[in-house]
């Protein structure tokens, strides 16, 4: 418990370790992409990307217990899936707290496969990449150019505000990212053991 009212809706890497081992109705499902998931995941858990999830909500938490846990790279998709999966009546998920890396870093079990940057040091890169070419090209070619370092600072700061990311949702679609195929709605959450 938080305080005497509200439950607590994270766990921590080394309380996953212990439950991965003591109960067998667990079940972990990881948010991300395909192409994240296939470059590392924890070992026994379920890929049911958040926007597959966030179609099919209420499929998903039909076939769910009580003892959730989700996962993502740092815990903010994570969150984004637990509050649609608590809007389908299923509020007893938790979050994973530092994703899928703090899992590997506290010795968890994981499986490594084809590396690649993870979706948000993508967006670092682009969006930091683009600042500095507008700020460059607002210099040499056309002060006019520096508009394009503002409308990046204005889409980091409506993507904070909203907690969405429109330039990951583009990233994602990037074929360096799709080697691993996306699964459908009935192959992810047909996986998933039903456990009600």
């Amino acid at each position: 418990m938080t305080d005497g009212t509200q439950t607590a809706t994270t766990l921590s890497p080394q309380t996953l370790r212990a439950w991965i081992d003591t109960h067998e109705d667990l079940i972990v499902i990881d948010v991300r992409s395909a192409a994240e998931f296939e470059t590392q995941h924890i070992r026994g858990s379920y890929n049911v990307p958040l926007p597959l999830l966030s179609e099919h909500t209420e499929d998903l938490a039909e076939r769910l217990g009580k003892r959730v846990v989700l996962v993502c790279q740092s815990g903010v998709r994570a969150e984004q899936a637990r509050q649609r999966l608590d809007g389908a009546g299923m509020g007893s998920a938790l979050i994973l707290e530092g994703g899928v890396p703090a899992f590997a870093a506290a010795g968890g079990d994981v499986v490594r496969g084809a590396q690649r940057w993870a979706l948000e040091r993508q967006v670092r890169m682009a969006a930091g990449g683009l600042v500095v070419a507008g700020l460059v090209a607002g210099k040499f070619v056309s002060p006019k150019l520096r508009a394009l370092s503002g409308a990046i600072g204005a889409g980091l700061a409506f993507s904070a505000a909203t907690n969405t990311c429109a330039m990951g949702n583009a990233l994602a679609r990037m074929p360096w990212n799709k080697t691993a195929s996306e699964p459908s709605a009935a192959d992810a959450i047909g996986q998933i053991p039903a456990q009600n």
